[in-house]
């Protein structure tokens, strides 16, 4: 089977799907769809097969697609997703799903009404790394977790605007916030708090958090912090997170664990690209309709965008958050 894919976005992320995608022998990128039609055609220049559009319902109208990216900032979410299960279009979301949960929320129940193949971009699950650290855990008894997420600010007006965004917690540091769920399990209880230092001084027009920190307590009595700033200078970042067990240290940061015990340490990289993974098993998925190998479906995914909308609801009410 020959899997027609469309992209929809321009920008970082649908280039490198599509890139990947595109060196797979079952896979043709058919379709792009941008914010104009010279932002789509130029995109879809470079894939042989494919045609740029500017309209979503056009490009699905007139391209057999068996499988759709969705490439979009967090307040372009919800419509499209609609019309794709309505459709019966198996779809990809890069996360985070929106700029908070009640999109989300109505599109799960839809997808509860009849199952469609769905996966998230939450490429981190599928490294080789985090893999190892799920199973390493299982001989473990954790006591508690430190993540983060420091970096700077990206340059883009719709980032900075709590509106259009959702802010760091919900654009960037939703992916420690995945994983922890994924290593962890699910959430009880979150208090998070969020400042305004450098970037409103630095920027025009700044209405998100430059610096915050999310407590989280977990069902299972762990409890876990996780920091993130946005005040670095470009070109600095640091990501990951600390077990603390009952056995040692573990730390991961994007493409390398390091266990820490009493026996020593042990250093372990990535050797396979996540992203890869990740768009291979979304293919297969479509050709197959066995979504078993998926490590993030739109539904579990939605379970993360719970806490970060219950991280926000933190910092307004400026209590603890029951995860419902």
């Amino acid at each position: 089977m020959t899997v027609r894919i469309g992209i929809v976005g321009t920008g970082g992320f649908s280039k490198k799907h599509a890139d990947i995608l595109s060196t797979m022998e079952n896979v043709v990128i058919a379709a792009v769809c941008g914010t104009s039609k010279k932002k789509a055609d130029i995109f879809a220049e470079q894939y042989k097969e494919a045609t740029g559009y500017d309209d979503f319902n056009e490009m699905l109208d007139k391209q057999a697609l068996d499988g759709v990216y969705l490439c979009v900032p967090p307040m372009a979410h919800g419509s499209m997703e609609m019309t794709l299960i309505e459709r019966r279009i198996p779809f990809f979301v890069e996360k985070p799903l929106g700029i908070s949960k009640e999109m989300p929320e109505k599109i799960v129940k839809e997808l509860a009404k009849e199952p469609l193949v769905t996966a998230v971009g939450y490429h981190f699950r599928y490294s080789e790394s985090i893999q190892y650290v799920k199973k390493i855990l299982e001989d473990h008894k954790i006591g508690m977790v430190t993540g983060r997420w420091m970096g700077s600010m990206p340059k883009v007006n719709w980032w900075r605007n709590q509106a259009l965004s959702g802010g760091q917690f919900n654009e960037q540091t939703t992916h420690i916030v995945d994983l922890l769920r994924f290593l962890v399990g699910e959430v009880k209880e979150v208090q998070a708090y969020a400042g305004h230092r450098v970037m409103y001084e630095q920027l025009e027009d700044v209405t998100v958090a430059d610096v915050g920190t999310l407590n989280i307590h977990f069902d299972s009595g762990v409890i876990a912090n996780i920091t993130n700033t946005c005040v670095l200078p470009d070109g600095l970042f640091e990501a990951g997170f600390t077990f603390y067990t009952n056995k040692g240290m573990i730390h991961w940061s994007p493409e390398v664990v390091i266990i820490e015990t009493l026996a020593g340490k042990e250093k372990r990289k990535d050797t396979m690209d996540p992203y890869f993974l990740e768009d291979k098993v979304f293919v297969d998925a479509i050709v197959s309709k066995d979504t078993q190998h998926i490590l993030s479906t739109y539904e579990d995914a939605f379970l993360t965008q719970c806490i970060t909308d219950a991280a926000q609801k933190s910092i307004k009410i400026k209590g603890p958050v029951k995860i419902q």
